[in-house]
């Protein structure tokens, strides 16, 4: 893994296990934000409502540095899913994911220390052989300009792989950018050169 980038999930999954009559369904997609994550976790919910637990753990941004993370029991005894789950992605040192294990509970009870196991097993079930793909960190900009440096700045931003995400006219032009990390010294250059306004930097991913 290079400084420049990450690994993050190239797809989505599913995966099911079955541990003493429970069975345990891991899910696994790439996510950029808690609200991405949370919508995942309700569609979870919708097409597993008899299930009797939703657990989950995520990890945003750089694996070992990573901007957020967060875990849920969903009524399991603490830290016998969400943690476990956390544990298994961070030693696969995948970025931007989310692991979401259903469980339904087969009439056995497991045990805190069986619980652990079975959720540490379905995520390693579902993260095992999970195709990775190269993440670039991104930096997303806001910028104020004239309408003439409308098509200089989309010229830029081809020829730097930066991708233009929102734009609005009114007295001037007020586009919103996503471009790579390492390009931000170039863009705060490309806008001085042009009288642009300096970028107002929104976040980092």
């Amino acid at each position: 893994m290079t400084e420049s980038g990450y690994p993050i999930p190239a797809e989505d999954r599913e995966r099911e296990t079955e541990v003493r009559k429970s069975r345990f369904i891991a899910r696994v997609h790439a996510v950029r934000d808690r609200q991405q994550a949370m919508d995942r976790l309700a569609q979870a919910r919708q097409d597993h409502p008899g299930a009797s637990h939703h657990c989950w753990a995520y990890v945003l941004g750089r694996p070992g540095a990573a901007t957020s993370s967060a875990t849920n029991d969903d009524g399991e005894p603490s830290g016998t899913a969400g943690k476990p789950i956390l544990n298994v992605i961070e030693h696969k040192g995948i970025g931007d994911v989310l692991v979401i294990v259903v469980r339904y509970f087969g009439g056995v009870k497991l045990g805190a220390g069986g619980l652990v196991r079975a959720y540490a097993g379905a995520t390693e079930a579902v993260l095992g052989d999970l195709p990775l793909r190269h993440e670039t960190p991104q930096i997303r900009c806001r910028l104020v300009l004239d309408f003439g440096d409308e098509q200089p700045l989309r010229h830029w931003l081809d020829q730097h792989d930066g991708t233009l995400i929102d734009i609005r006219y009114q007295e001037r032009v007020t586009v919103e950018v996503a471009i790579p990390s390492a390009q931000h010294d170039a863009l705060i250059d490309f806008t001085g050169a042009q009288g642009i306004t300096v970028p107002e930097t929104l976040n980092h991913s």
